[in-house]
């Protein structure tokens, strides 16, 4: 997984997880947790609550768990009434390669855990897009994307094209929004395959 450099220019503060945080975030409700706060802003441990079909209870011993590991804090501006206001510290995660050599089953654990959560997010997202996209403007259905591509790349071009792609992304942080903008996603996903050439 490429990690991105958060001194760039338009790059978001990024977390770098090592084995403790990621054992801290690698909990199902805790991921959703952090990404509607990264998506959605600030809420209370109610509303996530209502949003993701949990009880209050739940949420809120989550949040706490993420807040003493690090991923989310007090929203100062949003904390004047009784409930508690959170927010997500950074706007995106990353970790060294090393992590999937850990000896120690827990930290290998948190890693499927993680990429797993994740990946189903991703799939829920999509599908929420394709349930939904009628009910959007032409435009906006005419030109988002759902392509796959098969390349043929060692581990260090992998690499390289990822870091290229999260660049060009990040460029886009800084480009003035048209009046018809909307929060756009964009997922992306590269790994290897078995080749099912028999002279291999």
């Amino acid at each position: 997984m490429p990690e991105p450099d958060s001194t760039t220019p338009g790059t978001p503060p990024i977390r770098q997880l090592d084995p403790r945080s990621l054992r801290g975030l690698a909990h199902p409700l805790r991921i959703r947790l952090l990404s509607t706060l990264r998506h959605h802003g600030p809420a209370t441990a109610s509303q996530l609550a209502e949003r993701l079909g949990e009880s209050s209870g739940a949420t809120s011993y989550h949040l706490r768990q993420l807040a003493s590991y690090g991923f989310v804090e007090d929203a100062p501006e949003r904390g004047k009434g009784r409930e508690r206001w959170w927010q997500a510290v950074h706007q995106g995660t990353s970790w060294d390669a090393s992590l999937f050599d850990e000896e120690d089953a827990e930290t290998r654990g948190a890693v499927n855990v993680f990429m797993h959560e994740i990946a189903t997010i991703h799939g829920q997202e999509l599908s929420t897009w394709i349930g939904t996209m009628r009910d959007w403007p032409a435009e906006w259905v005419k030109n988002a994307d759902l392509s796959d591509f098969t390349l043929r790349l060692g581990p260090r071009q992998v690499r390289e094209l990822g870091e290229r792609l999260h660049e060009l992304i990040n460029g886009y942080r800084d480009v003035e929004p048209d009046d018809d903008a909307a929060k756009v996603r964009l997922h992306l996903h590269a790994f290897p395959q078995a080749d099912d050439r028999k002279d291999r």
